[in-house]
């Protein structure tokens, strides 16, 4: 086949959003509506990419900065004129996909599907359509008895007959690069909305004696556009449901499908169970035998096998095998957990690492740390990291115990075999097998009560 190059555009305000944020950088999930876009080309084998970008232009840029290249629509002309701003990207020939950023439930089998006829029947220009009882607002495929092709026309130009057209425009193409050139060389902005439409190329090209193909849809929700933050909660709920069912249908268990917010970047191996009200995004990768929630965020982590995860929120981590974490845990940026360690409830960690058969029960924070293996935190316990200017680390040996109410004041290393007695505020090294009490001398005072007068 020939290369393929693909052009989304993305130049629009989304006016019916009323929103502040450009249209196509509104969320599905934990990804914006043209990152969908650009993963379905993507996985489709188009690694050219071209977003005609208009409204909040820098935002937008700034979004898909390093992912696509850009092209800049100064005045929204109508989808011809945004397509004629990314002139020089298809000059280069080969085939050019035109794709909607505001369509984020395509498929790259759909894609693959298109390009595949395209190629198959030599067109110069081939559009996918799908049948609407109510095809409102949409252009409709005007065909001739034989039903071959004749033109498209937008709604609020059709005449009387031709809104009663049940075939609808996706705005969804693939052109030879060297028609749609040409096309939109003799593009007219004459109709009811002075606008240049994209539309009219496929026209031109059949009036030019080019190949006009029509590609009808099997499933016409792939072409839904998101115009309102109702659609858009629509569009979650479609793809939500294809992740959650492919991820069921390859052996994981989700107790509770439709209380379950799993990103397309999520990898969920065999044999983990779900629980209701997860939400697991970015790339998070998560091993097998594990068991997940109630109620947990994950975000950007990798889990390994057979850990159980209660109740907490997790951010840029990695849990080893065999962990507890939870409930009510939060694991921040840069925690590194080790095999059989236990993290309970009201424990937050901070880009530490904890090594292997550490237990961390309760109503502690570990911050900037390195703590060894086998060592037995106390409820209370603090690493004191922060001076108010600069971080620092707390070290702490293999088999230490912690006792309850602990302040490590960093930077602080406890060695190995090491005591720290309840209630103490550690502020220098502890040697190896020592026991460090840092406390007060309890005094008590005999009648002070009745001294005082109380």
């Amino acid at each position: 086949m020939e290369k393929l190059k693909v052009i989304i555009l993305a130049a629009g305000q989304g006016t019916r959003m009323k929103s502040k944020i450009p249209k196509v950088l509104h969320k599905v999930l934990d990804k914006t509506m043209i990152d969908y876009v650009i993963d379905a080309a993507e996985k489709a084998g188009c690694d050219d990419i071209c977003a005609i970008i208009g409204h909040q232009s820098a935002m937008v840029k700034a979004v898909l900065a390093g992912r696509v290249k850009t092209a800049l629509q100064k005045e929204q002309l109508g989808t011809g004129h945004a397509v004629m701003q990314a002139g020089d990207f298809i000059k280069d020939g080969g085939n050019v996909v035109i794709l909607c950023g505001d369509t984020p439930l395509i498929t790259a089998e759909t894609i693959n599907k298109l390009n595949e006829i395209h190629c198959s029947q030599n067109n110069d220009v081939t559009v996918i359509s799908a049948i609407a009882e109510d095809a409102t607002g949409y252009g409709r495929i005007v065909k001739d008895n034989g039903g071959r092709f004749i033109k498209i026309v937008e709604h609020k130009d059709c005449n009387s007959e031709e809104l009663k057209i049940k075939e609808y425009n996706t705005g969804v193409y693939i052109f030879k690069s060297t028609a749609l050139t040409d096309a939109l060389s003799k593009l007219t902005n004459n109709n009811s909305q002075g606008e240049y439409y994209l539309t009219d190329a496929l026209e031109i090209i059949k009036n030019d004696g080019g190949k006009v193909g029509v590609m009808t849809a099997e499933d016409e929700s792939e072409f839904i556009g998101v115009n309102s933050k109702l659609q858009l909660s629509q569009a979650a709920k479609t793809i939500r449901k294809r992740i959650n069912e492919n991820l069921m249908i390859s052996g994981v268990t989700i107790e509770d499908p439709d209380n379950t917010y799993i990103g397309q970047d999520v990898e969920i191996a065999p044999d983990t169970i779900i629980l209701p009200g997860c939400v697991l995004e970015g790339k998070t990768k998560i091993g097998t035998d594990c068991i997940i929630g109630p109620n947990t965020m994950i975000s950007g982590s990798v889990i390994h096998d057979a850990v159980i995860i209660k109740n907490s929120t997790l951010v840029n981590s990695e849990v080893d095998n065999f962990t507890t974490v939870g409930p009510y845990a939060y694991l921040r940026p840069n925690s590194k957990i080790g095999e059989h360690v236990k993290i309970g409830d009201f424990v937050e960690v901070k880009n530490s690492n904890i090594d292997d058969g550490t237990k961390v029960s309760h109503l502690t924070y570990i911050g900037d740390s390195d703590v060894g293996k086998n060592i037995n935190f106390g409820c209370g316990t603090v690493t004191v990291n922060y001076d108010g200017k600069n971080k620092f680390r707390t070290t702490i040996g293999d088999n230490a115990f912690i006792g309850c109410n602990t302040n490590l004041v960093a930077p602080v290393t406890v060695e190995e075999n090491a005591y720290i007695a309840a209630g103490s505020t550690i502020t220098n090294d502890v040697p190896e097998s020592a026991l460090s009490i840092a406390r007060a001398r309890q005094v008590n005072k005999p009648e002070w009560r009745k001294k005082m007068g109380k």
